[in-house]
């Protein structure tokens, strides 16, 4: 049997602002081709399915297409909510879903009834932990149960090997959406630490052939049954350069026998541009780029004025705007100090210099001057 192991498809989420429903909907609907080309039984999705606990009437439009592509492209889907999802809501219909092969696992009470499937081999049992927020969970687990991510795991997968422990020779597949140990972080995470506590250790998994992790971002591999897929586009600046793909995961007689990646195409590249406005907007260099979503972190010494809609005139994609120049540093000077013996023009003068980074001009003082002084008589009036 052949799996593909996904995950965060975040489908809603936009990028600064900037909605990426279409982008979305071109990579996830791409899955449907890896599943014809490469012969994929069943489509695993780890949590995080939509962005939002209540996702907009486009994003629902979204994911009933590509979950209808999959099913025609001929695999079965299993998939759980992760922490950004709510799982009564994704888990509506979910009976009726099971008849088309969409298995909505987003019980905590039957995550140990899992999803059996067969091939030449036998039986495969997949079994989908919804997100189990500690506080919530560890009520519906058992009332010994500790208030900690590695308590709820712990006290699902016990439930999941005694269920196993009454299926001798099935194979078996877990999906779960946590943080767990040896993992590395993307900056576009929600944290789900309780208490400062969030890590699960990998030897909570114990037991099982194959795991299909999510929440983190980046694919990673834990140890060979223990995987994170990563999110199938890049969130953030800071995944600027990832190449994002799936996992193809092949099980035998005996369980695991091979696990491969998939590149999956971008739709749009994401760049950080640093210098100052005047060379981005003519630097040759960066022809290549025009089209990417585009951050820009401004060096001029000067705030320069109205430079988003500058930008976007050579760069219509860029989003995300940030002045390093010199008026950002800070002279060490406490809001005190800042005060101290100057009136309220000056201090006015000052902020305009610190934020600008060069002073204001004569006209600007005086007419700062002329606001601070209907501000004054509007106080006294009061």
């Amino acid at each position: 049997m052949r799996l593909m192991h996904t995950s965060d498809w975040h489908v809603g989420r936009s990028l600064h602002g900037t909605e990426l429903l279409a982008e979305q909907e071109a990579v996830l609907s791409g899955l449907a081709r890896v599943v014809r080309e490469e012969s994929v039984d069943v489509v695993l999705v780890a949590g995080d399915v939509y962005d939002r606990a209540v996702p907009s009437a486009d994003a629902t439009g979204v994911l009933d297409r590509v979950l209808s592509r999959l099913q025609a492209a001929g695999a079965k889907v299993v998939l759980t909510p992760g922490n950004h999802d709510s799982a009564r809501r994704l888990g509506f219909a979910s009976g009726l879903l099971t008849a088309s092969g969409v298995h909505v696992r987003a019980s905590t009470g039957s995550l140990d009834e899992p999803v059996l499937l067969a091939d030449e081999h036998g039986e495969v049992a997949v079994y989908g932990l919804p997100f189990l927020e500690p506080e919530v969970a560890r009520h519906e687990l058992g009332a010994d149960v500790a208030r900690s991510h590695q308590a709820v795991l712990s006290a699902a997968m016990d439930k999941v090997r005694a269920d196993l422990y009454f299926r001798p020779g099935a194979r078996s597949v877990v999906l779960a959406h946590a943080f767990v140990g040896g993992g590395l972080p993307s900056e576009s995470e929600r944290d789900i630490a309780v208490g400062g506590v969030d890590l699960v250790s990998p030897a909570v998994f114990e037991g099982v052939d194959y795991v299909a992790l999510g929440h983190l971002h980046r694919p990673q591999t834990l140890s060979p049954r223990l995987r994170y897929s990563g999110s199938p586009m890049a969130y953030s600046f800071g995944e600027a350069g990832q190449r994002k793909q799936v996992w193809l995961v092949d099980l035998d007689a005996t369980g695991l026998a091979e696990v491969r990646a998939v590149v999956l195409p971008t739709p749009r590249e994401l760049t950080v541009l640093d210098g100052d406005l005047a060379d981005l907007l003519a630097d040759p260099a960066h022809e290549a780029v025009t089209d990417h979503f585009v951050s820009a972190r401004l060096t001029d010494a000067v705030r320069p004025a109205d430079p988003m809609r500058q930008l976007q005139t050579r760069f219509p994609h860029c989003v995300h705007l940030e002045w390093s120049g010199a008026g950002t540093r800070d002279d060490g000077r406490s809001y005190t100090d800042r005060l101290r013996g100057r009136d309220d023009l000056a201090v006015a003068g000052e902020f305009v210099t610190h934020v600008r980074g060069v002073g204001a001009s004569a006209a600007e003082r005086e007419l700062l001057g002329r606001a601070l002084a209907v501000a004054d008589r509007e106080e006294v009036a009061r």
